[in-house]
């Protein structure tokens, strides 16, 4: 029976990582995978594939839309369904070739197959048993569905489906206003389909910034959607020619209806721990299926360390990732440390939006005293060059002591820009930190240095 120091059980973004960061610690490692490729949901069906198809679409509306202002003249293209898919495909096997390469050059020994436990030390992959001091269970997440309905990938589908469908639907309902059902929309919302989005909650983006949702929300009826909020699905069904939503509003007994050719289901995710046979360990689950674990990512079994969806907290692949090199560093012996206050979340959409720290409402429910600065892209010199001055910087600070707190993008390039207050948050800087750091003009960086003068005496160029 072949023996490791660790066994990695999943290889997405938080197991392959792991993988890679305990081999560079020198720890003889394997990593199990039972799909056929690696990566996980992120490179296969999700981050990669879907940020494919928005660029594309992307594209394709600027071809429409802003090449005639540039004096770009070209007969109006046509989208080529079935080559997008391929382009799409193409991404996917770029990526996760990447990773073969990668646990090869770091003599990861790779098993196909699906792991189950059967003590503490031993897990069973197709028959075949292989033993470790430690196990780090880096399973994820799957589509979650709500109440008696199934996806049937075609005309039910989970964003699994929607990144496969066989043509471009004339018209597509998303129950969920969530990252997830905004960005499949988007993709299809500028390739042409008539999108729908229905919503329990009242806002889109549920728990971000209200600035950042009530102004998101307004673009994105302006670019054709039209949205459903404080709804509740009560059945979805095939008829002959399409899918009926029905629906009603929160605080009403009022059923609706709507009719597609399609309908995404994008309610969530939840923890993927299919026959891994956790009882056979004693590790624990909370009510949510999540695997129980400390602030080291240990389980109730204390040499099997979890991390990523498969437990609590945002459902992230950057954030699996971190949490990947601080276990590998705990079973190495070292001191393995994520900063949780620090993790940035992204949309995808055109404009783009991102988020880091607390939100206004957040901070002020705690009682902290907060100054907001905000910036308009309006003011930007390079959002205007490229047709993208909707949307703003918004950064909150604490009134005593000017550190930064959280920031709020809606805009060009919104996920790049993040990460510049993400640096500036992990070293405790000040908005004046941020303010007197020399930007290079014309950049969209500029108006996150603008939002932070916002905080003092005021921005430049509003």
């Amino acid at each position: 029976m072949e023996k490791f120091d660790a066994i990695v059980i999943g290889s997405g973004p938080g197991g392959y990582v792991c993988a890679i960061k305990l081999a560079q610690l020198g720890i003889k490692v394997a990593c199990v995978e039972g799909n056929t490729s690696l990566g996980g949901t992120c490179l296969n069906v999700g981050c990669i594939p879907s940020k494919a198809l928005l660029n594309a679409s992307h594209n394709y509306h600027n071809s429409l839309e802003n090449f005639s202002k540039m004096g770009i003249e070209v007969d109006p293209p046509v989208v080529n369904w079935s080559k997008m898919l391929s382009y799409k495909e193409s991404m996917i096997k770029d990526n996760t070739k990447g990773i073969e390469y990668l646990f090869k050059k770091n003599k990861i020994t790779l098993i196909n197959g699906w792991a189950s436990f059967i003590d503490q030390n031993t897990i069973s992959v197709d028959n075949k048993n292989f033993k470790a001091n430690y196990f780090v269970i880096a399973t994820g997440a799957e589509a979650s569905n709500l109440k008696n309905i199934e996806f049937d990938e075609q005309m039910i589908v989970s964003s699994t489906g929607a990144l496969e469908l066989k043509k471009i639907p004339k018209k597509m309902i998303i129950v969920g206003a969530g990252v997830i059902g905004l960005e499949m929309g988007s993709i299809y919302s500028r390739l042409g389909t008539e999108v729908t989005v229905v919503e329990f909650f009242d806002k889109v983006l549920n728990g971000m910034d209200h600035d950042i949702s009530k102004n998101f929300k307004s673009i994105l009826q302006k670019q054709g959607f039209k949205f459903h909020l404080n709804s509740s699905v009560s059945t979805i069904t095939k008829e002959k020619k399409g899918v009926k939503v029905t629906f009603k509003q929160v605080a009403s007994d009022d059923q609706k209806e709507l009719s597609a050719d399609v309908v995404l289901v994008a309610t969530g995710r939840k923890p993927f721990t299919k026959n891994l046979k956790l009882e056979n360990i004693g590790v624990e689950l909370n009510p949510k299926g999540q695997i129980e674990t400390d602030s080291n990512w240990r389980t109730t079994a204390k040499n099997i360390f979890a991390i990523g969806d498969v437990t609590s907290g945002p459902m992230l692949a950057h954030k699996a990732e971190e949490e990947g090199i601080a276990v590998a560093e705990i079973v190495a012996g070292q001191a393995g440390h994520v900063n949780f206050q620090v993790i940035p979340s992204v949309v995808y959409t055109d404009p783009e939006v991102a988020s880091v720290g607390k939100t206004e409402n957040e901070l002020k429910e705690e009682g902290i005293q907060v100054k907001v600065g905000k910036f308009s892209f309006m003011g930007n010199g390079r959002a205007k060059t490229v047709f993208s001055s909707n949307g703003f910087v918004k950064i909150i600070a604490d009134s005593n002591n000017d550190r930064i707190l959280g920031a709020h993008i809606i805009g060009p390039a919104a996920g790049d820009l993040i990460h510049e207050v993400c640096m500036a948050m992990e070293f405790g800087a000040s908005t004046e930190d941020l303010a007197r750091t020399c930007h290079a003009h014309p950049t969209f960086s500029e108006a996150v240095r603008e939002a932070a003068l916002a905080c003092g005496l005021g921005a430049i160029h509003s």
